[in-house]
């Protein structure tokens, strides 16, 4: 049996970013025969722009991206909320993977979504216009995935999630529920 692999992409650029140590925790929740890969490089890839996307000139940090993302089973996005929406640097990430229109790496991709934020709203915003984007760019939204987290600065600001039993627990149906999502995909 060949190896589920799961790319978690989060929207927060900070190293010591909660969301960062969410998709860390989710990572160690990963279940045998699944790895949960957290990629690095959001920030490099330039805003997308019709007009770098040419053939054989897309710029090398975008054009990593769609690889990992064409290389993955699965994604999970883990995004705070900044002004009450999705942050750019997902979305951007987002929009390089859904080219070319209508075949792009994240077409037909299962995602589950994770937002976090320090509000009690838990980033539902966020989530929403997420969901949102990854419909219209063509991924198969896995909406038993979807996790919310409010109130992280309290519950997470001096400890890991991985530190919290219960996160671990609702990280870990999250990575389940999409690799099991990914294992049908790869067997349709």
């Amino acid at each position: 049996m060949s190896q589920t692999r799961l790319l978690a992409l989060v929207g927060s650029l900070r190293a010591a970013s909660i969301n960062r140590r969410l998709a860390e925790a989710a990572a160690t929740t990963a279940p045998e025969g699944v790895a949960v890969e957290i990629y690095d490089g959001l920030a490099d890839i330039p805003f997308y722009n019709e007009d770098l996307d040419v053939a054989g000139e897309v710029p090398p940090a975008a054009q990593a991206l769609r690889e990992a993302v064409a290389a993955a089973d699965g994604l999970l996005l883990v995004t705070p909320e900044y002004n009450g929406t999705l942050p750019a640097v997902l979305k951007n990430a987002i929009d390089w993977a859904s080219r070319p229109y209508a075949a792009g790496a994240i077409k037909g991709k299962p995602v589950a979504v994770v937002s976090a934020s320090i509000s009690s709203n838990a980033a539902k915003w966020s989530h929403g216009d997420a969901v949102k984007a990854l419909g219209v760019a063509g991924a198969e939204v896995v909406e038993d995935g979807s996790l919310n987290f409010g109130g992280i600065g309290q519950r997470f600001g001096e400890t890991h999630p991985a530190d919290d039993a219960e996160a671990l627990t609702q990280l870990a149906a999250t990575v389940r529920l999409l690799a099991d999502a990914a294992a049908v995909k790869a067997t349709a």
